[in-house]
């Protein structure tokens, strides 16, 4: 379609892609399919035409089918922009349904820009987070499906098994205890037994592989979003959480409101006649939302500025569930600055080496903690890195800094 303007749309499968051309006034002017690798990507682009006169590619499943191809045609200089599936029931009556009609509504979309948006890149060190945050999440619910199935393997096992393992409820309690069951009883208990050691094995290799991909997260968090992990309440599961749903290009986002919409942590307008209200939001997407839940829960039960805003929150008629959606869309918005800005000049020291400077100038840590306001258990996991706060890591070393500018004129 050379010398033409031409607006494109892309219905993407497993092994074919189905495209659409579009002239500049919207008239289908040609489609065809090509195969789902390198090659049919060319093919396709060819297709296509000059990148300059395609005004746009609208692309359906730029995060799965389509990954490959968004890749190709963002190097060739398309813009690409990722169109979502219409659901079957939002189907006009009449239209029908095939994958020419489908790549032909993507264009459509992509022309008028509604119901797009910028495709993730998935060519950087946050698709190397998504990859091992999805092992994670099934090496996690392969634990807790063992840990079910041994308790109701127990349940209905003999009399003299269940007294054996009765009082043992925690996981790391029973599994382990589990694993070392010897032979006992007839052949029944003896059955029952070794199924319950297979499943404590399987529950064994399980968290040993939560472990493990926990640390490969937290090394590639470190290296390229170190203030995400200082934020205060965010550890590495929910920071991984925050990242994949950002992706790699996070200023594709056109705001803090755009990503506080993707998370679900947008309130959503629900007022009729007398009553004005904002409600939950149920969209987006809901690791993130998870992930803002979460740092919000652990700030309420340890941040004294945050248990002063839901009290406020509370004493002015929201219920408690109110306050915490409020909660989260402020978190929201600080989330959203550390990822257009994830690694800030002029960072603090990290907890231990917080620690070391406080030791060399003979500071007790009672004195630190109490001239910051916290108690000396909290300090404590700071210095011990088992806790991450950028804001309280900078105070600190501010303190520790005047401190240290003081000690001279003690002297004398």
């Amino acid at each position: 379609m050379e010398g033409e303007t031409v607006i494109a749309g892309v219905d993407t499968h497993k092994d074919v892609h189905v495209l659409c051309l579009l002239d500049g006034l919207g008239r289908k002017i040609w489609s065809g399919s090509f195969g789902a690798d390198p090659e049919g990507y060319d093919r396709l682009a060819e297709a296509i035409g000059d990148p300059g006169s395609c005004m746009v590619v609208g692309v359906e499943g730029t995060a799965s089918y389509g990954a490959g191809l968004t890749r190709r045609l963002v190097e060739l200089g398309y813009n690409v922009v990722e169109v979502l599936r219409p659901k079957r029931d939002k189907v006009r009556p009449g239209e029908g349904k095939s994958d020419p009609l489908d790549a032909e509504r993507a264009a459509r979309k992509a022309a008028s820009g509604k119901g797009c948006s910028v495709p993730k890149s998935q060519d950087g060190w946050v698709e190397a987070v998504r990859q091992l945050y999805v092992a994670r999440r099934l090496a996690v619910a392969t634990s807790t499906s063992c840990v079910a199935c041994a308790k109701s393997m127990l349940t209905t096992a003999p009399s003299a098994l269940r007294e054996r393992f009765r009082g043992r409820e925690r996981p790391k309690d029973l599994m382990p205890l589990l694993a070392r069951g010897r032979k006992a009883g007839d052949a029944l208990e003896e059955s029952v037994l070794a199924s319950l050691r297979s499943v404590a094995a399987v529950w064994k290799e399980a968290r040993s592989q939560v472990e493990s991909l926990d640390e490969r997260i937290r090394a590639l968090l470190e290296a390229n979003a170190p203030a995400l992990l200082g934020v205060e309440g965010c550890g590495t599961t929910t920071a991984a959480a925050l990242v994949v749903a950002a992706g790699d290009n996070p200023g594709r986002l056109k705001g803090e409101a755009a990503f506080s919409m993707m998370c679900g942590a947008s309130p959503i307008p629900a007022s009729s006649g007398k009553t004005d209200r904002h409600r939950l939001n149920r969209g987006g997407n809901r690791q993130a939302n998870w992930a803002l839940y979460e740092i919000a829960i652990k700030r309420m039960a340890y941040d004294e500025r945050t248990r002063r805003y839901v009290a406020r929150r509370t004493s002015e008629g929201k219920s408690r569930r109110e306050a915490v959606r409020c909660l989260k869309r402020y978190i929201a918005r600080e989330v959203y600055h550390v990822l257009m800005d994830p690694n800030p000049d002029g960072a603090a020291p990290e907890g231990p080496e917080l620690a070391k400077m406080r030791k060399a100038m003979r500071v007790t840590q009672k004195k630190a903690a109490a001239e910051l306001g916290l108690s000396a258990a909290t300090l404590g996991h700071l210095e011990r890195g088992k806790r991450r706060s950028t804001k309280l890591e900078r105070r600190y070393c501010e303190l520790l800094c005047e401190l240290e500018r003081a000690l001279p004129q003690t002297a004398s």
